[in-house]
């Protein structure tokens, strides 16, 4: 009568996910990137081990085309250099690895992939505490103006 939940949960889910696409910054964008490639890699898994072929294929496919449409490319060899073309070979190798898992039902390949994406993640993650750690400035100590009226804590605290 009203559709289904599933499908009012999905498109809460689907709005969820542009708001914070369109709020994002570039930084914030690859570790949703990683996020997601994990999510599907994880869905794979569940999916291989429980014997959904179907979903298993969906899920396979959809962490490839994270990694490749996203994750690849966002790199730009002309200023990332030999960090983007070492980035690049470790995309393409994690996407054939995708690939072989799912022709051949292997979970260890898929949980080689998950391990290959959180680390990546950590280490996109480290540099981003590291930029803001550099780039921004100290900011002062406020403190509170004296109030001759407000009680002494370091009296009561002897007290």
């Amino acid at each position: 009568m009203f559709g289904s939940t599933g499908s009012g949960a999905n498109a809460y889910i689907k709005v969820g996910e542009e708001t914070g696409v369109a709020a994002a910054n570039p930084h914030k964008l690859i570790v949703m990137l990683f996020d997601g490639a994990l999510a599907a890699v994880t869905n794979a898994l569940q999916h291989m081990k429980s014997g959904n072929i179907p979903e298993k294929g969906q899920a396979v496919s959809k962490a490839i085309m994270i990694i490749d449409g996203g994750l690849r490319a966002s790199l730009n060899k002309k200023v990332g250099g030999e960090i983007a073309t070492n980035l690049d070979s470790l995309y393409e190798y994690m996407s054939n690895r995708l690939l072989v898992a799912n022709l051949k039902n292997q979970p260890e390949t898929l949980e080689e992939v998950k391990k290959l994406l959180i680390d990546l993640k950590e280490a996109w993650c480290a540099i981003d505490n590291d930029t803001n750690a550099a780039t921004q400035p100290e900011r002062p100590v406020i403190r509170a103006a004296y109030d001759p009226l407000a009680p002494n804590i370091s009296l009561l605290a002897k007290a």
